[in-house]
């Protein structure tokens, strides 16, 4: 079977696998259902509360994907000063080395007392998480450019001034966009953290905020459903910054071994 419908099966069935290990763990330990409530009431209290756990989680991911935009553009353009400019190199990488030195949990508050408790908080948590995974990886790729590829191109543009950022827009950007694109892979996955530590220290609505709260008043199932819908969004938006990395680099070669469903490239045509 090829298409998409192998995966989706594949992805409910891991889903159902997760489930059922969730629910022995819950009959192995005998966790009552205050510290541990199986998936039926948690999706139950998710069917019930969906409405207010929609609007909750439509506020999380408009902080994640605006983290994610902010961050990633942020991280591209140092990379390219770290690359590029002496200056920017002495200036910009010890921010970039700070920036993760410091743990998360000690900045949301001063982020939190400065920008305030609304949206602007926790996506500046959010870029401020992920702009390390995508300097560091589009700075990487930068430096590694093929040789041969910058010789030929020094040859062909030797007596231009502006050789030197012709050189950096025509060969080394895209020679590093893979790895860029695995630096922003890196992101999606960690961008809800910093959203959701942004809530943890002050928020009004959010995801985080719904987990803190029932938290505090024993309401466990409202917040293991809180948890469960961060985490399937967080799922979302990883897939799908991969799929459109995928479509936005179809040159990167995959090495990874083939799907047993999917033809292999240097399978013979029948």
């Amino acid at each position: 079977m090829t298409g998409p419908m192998p995966r989706v099966l594949r992805a409910l069935a891991t889903l159902c696998g997760l489930g059922l290990l969730w629910q022995a763990a819950v009959w192995v330990a005998q966790a009552p259902p205050y510290i541990l409530p199986g998936p039926l009431p948690v999706l139950r209290i998710i069917g019930e509360r969906a409405d207010f756990l929609a609007a909750h989680a439509g506020v999380t991911v408009a902080e994640i994907l605006l983290g994610l935009g902010l961050g990633t553009l942020l991280g591209v353009l140092s990379a390219i000063l770290i690359h590029q400019l002496r200056p920017a190199r002495r200036w910009l990488f010890p921010i970039l080395v700070i920036s993760q030195a410091v743990p998360v949990f000690a900045i949301a508050p001063v982020l939190v007392l400065w920008l305030g408790y609304g949206m602007a908080s926790k996506v500046a948590m959010a870029t401020l998480i992920i702009y390390f995974p995508v300097t560091a990886s589009f700075l990487d790729g930068l430096r590694r450019t093929e040789t041969g590829w910058l010789d030929i191109a020094a040859t062909m543009t030797d007596d231009d001034p502006r050789r030197v950022w012709a050189i950096l827009w025509h060969i080394r950007i895209p020679a590093a966009l893979p790895t860029l694109a695995s630096g922003l892979r890196v992101a999606a996955a960690v961008a809800p953290i910093g959203a959701v530590v942004g809530e943890w220290v002050g928020a009004s609505e959010g995801l985080g905020y719904v987990m803190l709260h029932a938290n505090g008043r024993m309401q466990i199932d409202l917040m293991f459903a809180a948890l469960l819908v961060l985490s399937l969004f967080a799922l979302a938006i990883y897939f799908a910054v991969d799929h459109l990395l995928r479509r936005a680099l179809p040159w990167q070669a995959d090495s990874a071994p083939a799907d047993d469903d999917a033809p292999s490239s240097n399978q013979a045509p029948s």
